[in-house]
């Protein structure tokens, strides 16, 4: 059925007008041009046929001997076959019940859609939808989803050889680079001749220590009591001290804060930029999502001073800094994100702001589906997505002005009932699950009104749809679980945080998907894969912190208190009470006296 061009009402009722005037001229036409032909064959059979007889007399007597005997050949053929038209009716019909109501639902549903095909007018008068589908089908698109290629990429599998260099391709040298020098610059500002600088083993292993919190579920719990003696974690104390930890969590830096001011004028993110903008373009790098991409909302729950934070009530943090995601609606691995920093200084809100982030998100895919919710959804983000061979599923708004108002309405709806409309490229669905609820998908993937085989009959495309919504969902709930956030009071730093966790997450997709058979048939295998990548990541401070200490061991077998008056009697740092004991060693960076029962040359606090 070829599809012919969309009108508004006005301009439909104008056609068809036109259409039937058309109609009785042409009508007028052939009845007057039949009168026409009459007059002309009443003159020829007039005086002038009188002639034609008598100039050839013999050929028309031989035209009425052939007739006359054609016609007695029909006689004798119609007496003949008389006979067999009787013996032909007295045969019994076997057909089956079943056949015969077969034949007529085929006949039904052949006859249905001329009988039930309805037009129907949008709010804005600018569509006409239809509720029969159209024939086109757009096989090619299909063919491109069905060989897209999924999964870790090429550079990403010549890269990996264990877990810590999984997670190195998402904070890489560059990364690394950028955060140590601001680091060190405001260290030195704020500690002075004191501070000590930091290198990549110092950073790698105050990321595993935030990595290991979050395994063992503490980013709630206060930093000391990890470092408790008895309460505490082992490897906590045998990695750094608590103090170093705090040291470090002050100062770090991901910008320079002389030229921060003029930066922040024209970008609220400027404190973090540099870093966010590097970890964004390798996130699509490592991986090629499956044929259908999620693109949703983030929160990273914050209620400190920050000056683009929003307020989402349906969140379980509430408040935040939002983050447009692209994640794959199978793995949840994040392919694309995006901080929302709000609207410019005096500038206006923007408009079309969800076809706007769907656009940038999916920016470099082609032949994918994209789920979102009726945030996003419209009828003009569906016809740009298709000028980039992608499809579009999601739910929709039912204040859009492209919808047509029958299909909107609950009135005199039966439970479970759909009503589709369609377009040359779109297709809609209102589906009625109970009483005084109703629900509006859109769609340029599915062309047939197609109904599942569950007792609530749901349509085909709200199956698809929440098959895949839940792919940004998913990313929050893994990365909220084990996450390596702890209390801060900087924006900055809790961006950093969840570019810890998600980066985490991402490894832990990649290195399931190359390595299938690691702990296969276990459970908490994402809990493994974070607690042997923090063991990794803090192995190298923990082998060099314990070369120097048996240094310093070493050291203290010369080491005596120096000559001269014997000193007062000073309190050890190190014995509990007040019990005072002389001193035989001094720590050779605070100077705090220490007993002849430790062995130690320094104590552990300049340690």
């Amino acid at each position: 059925m070829k599809r012919q061009k969309l009108f508004t009402a006005q301009e439909a009722c104008e056609l068809i007008f036109n259409q039937a005037v058309e109609k009785n001229d042409q009508d007028e036409d052939d009845s007057s041009s039949d009168e026409e032909e009459n007059n002309d064959e009443d003159q020829a059979y007039g005086p002038h046929a009188s002639s034609f007889s008598e100039e050839s007399p013999t050929s028309t007597t031989a035209e009425t001997e052939e007739e006359y005997e054609v016609m007695e050949k029909d006689e004798d053929d119609e007496e003949e076959s008389e006979p067999e038209m009787e013996e032909v009716s007295e045969v019994v019909d076997y057909t089956s019940d079943e056949e015969k109501e077969s034949t007529d639902e085929e006949e039904s549903v052949e006859e249905d859609p001329a009988e039930t095909e309805e037009y129907f007018q949008s709010k804005n008068e600018q569509l006409i939808w239809c509720s029969v589908p159209p024939s086109d089908r757009r096989r090619m698109m299909k063919v491109e989803r069905d060989k897209s290629h999924c999964g870790p990429t090429t550079y990403a599998i010549s890269r990996i050889d264990d877990i810590k260099s999984t997670f190195a391709l998402f904070l890489p040298k560059s990364i690394e680079e950028v955060i140590l020098n601001m680091t060190n610059k405001e260290g030195r500002r704020v500690y002075g001749n004191k501070w000590r600088k930091m290198d990549p083993i110092d950073l790698q292993a105050y990321v595993g220590m935030l990595i290991l919190a979050g395994v063992y579920r503490s980013n709630k719990e206060a930093t000391a009591s990890l470092w408790h003696a008895e309460s505490g974690r082992t490897i906590f104390r045998a990695t750094m001290t608590l103090k170093v930890f705090h040291k470090i969590s002050r100062v770090i830096r991901f910008d320079d804060k002389d030229t921060r001011g003029d930066r922040r004028a024209r970008d609220k993110l400027a404190p973090i930029r540099d870093v966010w903008s590097k970890w964004v373009s390798l996130l699509p790098m490592m991986y090629n999502p499956g044929s259908d991409v999620t693109v949703d909302e983030r929160l990273v729950p914050f209620r400190g001073r920050c000056p683009f934070k929003q307020y989402i009530p349906c969140k379980p943090g509430k408040y935040g800094i939002k983050i447009w995601a692209a994640c794959d609606a199978r793995s949840s691995y994040a392919w694309n994100m995006q901080v929302y920093t709000g609207k410019p200084a005096g500038a206006q809100s923007e408009k079309n702001q969800g076809m706007r982030v769907v656009l940038d998100m999916t920016e470099g895919l082609q032949g994918k589906t994209i789920t979102c919710d009726n945030f996003f959804t419209s009828y003009d983000l569906g016809l740009q997505l298709l000028r980039r061979k992608l499809y579009m599923v999601g739910t929709v708004r039912r204040n859009k002005p492209e919808l047509p108002p029958a299909l909107v309405s609950k009135m005199n709806r039966a439970r479970f009932s759909s009503k589709f409309a369609f377009t040359e490229t779109h297709a809609l669905v209102s589906y009625h699950p109970r009483k005084q609820k109703n629900v509006l998908l859109m769609s340029t993937l599915h062309r047939d009104a197609v109904l599942s085989t569950r007792d609530d009959k749901r349509p085909k495309i709200i199956e698809d749809y929440n098959r895949n919504k839940g792919g940004v969902d998913n990313l929050d709930k893994a990365t909220s679980v084990y996450t390596c956030k702890r209390k801060t009071a900087r924006w900055p730093l809790v961006v950093f945080y969840n570019i810890i966790d998600v980066s985490v997450y991402n490894s832990f997709v990649l290195w399931s998907e190359i390595n299938p058979a690691w702990n296969q048939g276990k459970y908490n295998k994402r809990r493994l894969f974070m607690e042997e990548l923090g063991q990794q990541l803090v192995m190298p401070y923990i082998q060099r912190r314990k070369v120097s200490t048996k240094l310093h061991f070493c050291y203290s077998l010369f080491y005596t208190a120096p000559a001269g008056p014997s000193p007062k009697r000073k309190r050890c740092k190190f014995c509990p009470g007040k019990t005072s004991r002389k001193a035989s060693k001094i720590c050779q960076k605070c100077n705090a006296y220490i007993c002849k029962n430790h062995t130690i040359t320094v104590c552990h606090a300049c340690n």
